[in-house]
């Protein structure tokens, strides 16, 4: 019997290209996603994909059960969000506020999509730089904030992870960090003491670099520099004005096509995790809880270098 969640497996499987990246999407341990794959293939007799193959390639078998995936899949995800409407109302608001950035590059395809998927929705973006979003969200102002500094005191707001990922330095290619070693991977918070800080505009306090990294170290940089947007750093960072600390996954382009290096924030890395914070009434409406699950979706599907958070 061909069951749902392994069409969904595979679906993933050939949107990641990996059985990492899968595993991270589906939110099961590479193990247990390997143990459903040899599950399938054992039932059917035939293998799926090739192993080890880059990039990845299903056989005849795999293309065939993708084929009904991609027929069946979305008729299911429907059926769902009309039973869903059904049993919580055609209708809602949903006013969104982000605290990050470069949060666009995942943001924009999940709001696309969710507006196809509930076009009764009231759907409004607002910016959380210029005002503070998170007292907004208790007095019901927002409905929604996207944050990696969530405050804990606020009473009846829920944290809800999206997903972690790490924070990493972005350094000129001709940078002396870089140029004194080619092995070189990570780098100290004392060894940024003299270095130009290029930031966003917004307080320290909400700035990981500083907050977890600096900080705590007793470093002080030489100077800050602020950016609106991440292109405008990378270009600043490019041509030798100064460092800046991105999301591994906004980073990802820029290190791609060489236009800066990079390096680890200390030996083990600085992990962050971005939130979907939202008032507790709001987590008892279908068109919030499927937002929530479309913007992890879309996330492990577009952005490299995340993970699950717990």
């Amino acid at each position: 019997m061909i069951e749902i969640r392994h069409l969904r497996a595979l679906s993933v499987l050939r949107e990641t290209g990996s059985l990492v990246r899968a595993a991270e999407c589906l939110h099961l341990t590479q193990s247990a996603l390997s143990h459903l794959f040899r599950e399938m293939e054992e039932r059917h007799g035939l293998p799926l994909f090739v192993r080890k193959s880059r990039p990845l390639r299903f056989t005849s078998a795999g293309l065939r059960l993708l084929q009904l995936a991609d027929d069946l899949l979305p008729r299911v995800a429907l059926a769902q969000r009309d039973l869903a409407r059904l049993a919580s109302g055609q209708s809602g608001r949903l006013n969104i506020a982000i605290e990050c950035h470069s949060c666009y590059q995942w943001l924009m395809p999940t709001l696309n999509t969710y507006r196809d998927d509930w076009p009764e929705v009231e759907l409004d973006l607002c910016s959380g730089f210029h005002f503070a979003p998170l007292p907004a969200l208790t007095r019901g102002d927002l409905d929604l904030v996207v944050t990696s500094n969530p405050d804990r005191e606020l009473k009846g707001i829920h944290y809800l992870p999206l997903f972690s990922f790490e924070m990493c330095l972005a350094l000129s290619r001709k940078h002396p960090l870089i140029q004194s070693s080619a092995k070189r991977r990570w780098v100290s918070a004392e060894e940024l003491a003299g270095e130009v800080q290029i930031t966003y505009p917004v307080e320290r306090e909400r700035l990981d670099i500083f907050q977890n990294f600096l900080e705590p170290a007793g470093v002080e940089p030489a100077d800050v520099r602020t950016a609106e947007l991440t292109v405008m750093m990378v270009q600043l960072v490019a041509s030798g004005r100064g460092v800046c600390a991105l999301p591994n996954w906004a980073l990802h382009e820029y290190l791609q096509k060489g236009f800066v290096a990079q390096l680890r924030l200390g030996e083990k890395g600085l992990w962050s995790t971005l939130y979907a914070a939202v008032r507790e009434e709001m987590l008892e409406q279908a068109y919030v809880a499927d937002f929530l699950q479309t913007a992890r979706d879309t996330c492990f599907t577009h952005l490299n270098g995340i993970r699950t958070a717990s």
